[in-house]
């Protein structure tokens, strides 16, 4: 683990408001030069705390109006059954995060659909088709607010 200071979490904290952001503007923001920020970045990203950066789409803008949350409990839970159907699983485009959990279900997936009946589809003939599928639970995001990381 990584000595945090409190500079590199306010670092942390404006990447992951604004993953965009440059250098020197977060230098600024943070009391710091373009190369002393610079380096703070590269050194989290070297030691791994920053592992990426990604874009954030508006997946309603896109088209895609229903998210589902879909709890997968397994028929068979042998290690070809888990490999089977994770690798039929990550095939679907419409799953977007495929979770392997502890507790009442085995999965937990995030599921992208148009709407309802365009989600129907995807449940009825792309997932409860695939191997060792056994109890499925949806439930469908009404909201969702926006929480910052734990720095």
């Amino acid at each position: 683990m990584i000595e945090l200071d409190e500079t590199d979490r306010a670092l942390l904290r404006a990447l992951a408001e604004d993953a965009t952001e440059g250098a020197g503007a977060l230098g600024r923001r943070l009391g710091l030069s373009q190369p002393a920020a610079w380096r703070r970045i590269r050194r989290l990203e070297d030691a791994g705390v920053i592992a990426g950066r990604a874009i954030d789409l508006d997946r309603e803008k896109l088209g895609f109006g229903v998210t589902v949350f879909l709890g997968i409990k397994l028929a068979a839970k042998g290690r070809h059954g888990l490999e089977d159907f994770e690798r039929a699983i990550s095939a679907i485009p419409e799953v977007q995060a495929v979770h392997h959990v502890l507790g009442r279900f085995d999965y937990r997936l995030i599921v992208t659909a148009r709407d309802l009946p365009d989600f129907e589809r995807v449940l009825r003939r792309r997932i409860m088709v695939l191997p060792s599928v056994g109890e499925v639970e949806a439930n469908v995001l009404l909201s969702q607010e926006r929480r910052p990381g734990p720095v």
